[in-house]
């Protein structure tokens, strides 16, 4: 049965943890294996971990780092970063990781997505949809390379387009808010839901428990991630790796 998720999104930069404002001044936050060792013992749902130097400069996945986080990970892992063909896609799930995402690879890559599919499964892709408001009217568009190409494209008919090639998931990460610890834009969320039936995952703005309550009353079967709520602590954002402890976990996801 399909049930609310809360994902802690991990950011690698220049081997390191770090975490961003507005998809920029990365503050570095620790070691990444250090951080999935303390969320194995929160018994997190999921793990998100995207490479953006691999996303933003077109490097290849660097293989040793993902297989060392899946052989440490003890829940289910979401690899981002650099994957642009169908035996990238194969290599990294070989290695231990149960879903595969790509970001500007999805934009052209309706020969990608179909031959990812037929190797190892619609539930194993995810396509980012980074998102920002653009123009006087602030109209949302989908941009790559860590928010600095538009690419004229509206997420939801952009969402809707992927399900149709095989996509099995698509997260949605508003640039704007990144960061920000101000909440989930529910208007783009809303828009997206109404375009597509896959799992859906939000990202960017959670900045306390709250939110992540109010965007799965909202929309029940869902993933709430964040980056900031989970590695830091306070209004002086002192770095400090946290999961919501069982008794929250229950409030959040409606469990008895």
């Amino acid at each position: 049965m399909l049930r609310p998720r809360i994902i802690p999104c991990l950011l690698i930069h220049q081997g390191g943890l770090v975490k961003t404002r507005r998809f920029g001044e990365p503050k570095y936050v620790g070691d990444p294996i250090n951080a999935v060792r303390i969320f194995n013992e929160k018994e997190v749902d999921e793990l998100f971990v995207a490479d953006i130097d691999a996303s933003a400069l077109g490097k290849e996945p660097n293989y040793d780092m993902i297989r060392n986080l899946a052989a440490e990970c003890r829940m289910p892992l979401c690899y981002a970063g650099g994957v642009k063909t169908a035996d990238q896609f194969e290599r990294i799930v070989s290695l231990g990781v149960e879903k595969v995402a790509i970001g500007s690879a999805a934009i052209d890559g309706e020969a990608l997505i179909s031959e990812a599919v037929s190797r190892v499964g619609s539930q194993s892709i995810v396509a980012v949809l980074d998102v920002r408001k653009t123009g006087i009217f602030g109209k949302y568009e989908v941009h790559t390379h860590n928010g600095s190409k538009k690419t004229g494209l509206a997420p939801a008919k952009l969402a809707a387009h992927l399900e149709s090639l095989g996509v099995g998931e698509i997260v949605v990460n508003n640039i704007n808010r990144d960061g920000e610890m101000s909440g989930y834009d529910f208007d783009l969320m809303e828009d997206v839901r109404q375009a597509t039936s896959v799992p859906l995952t939000a990202l960017g703005g959670a900045g306390e428990l709250a939110h992540l309550r109010e965007l799965i009353d909202r929309f029940p079967i869902i993933g709430a991630a964040a980056g900031s709520l989970f590695v830091f602590k306070g209004k002086y954002r002192a770095v400090l790796i946290n999961y919501p402890v069982d008794e929250q976990k229950a409030a959040l996801i409606g469990k008895d």
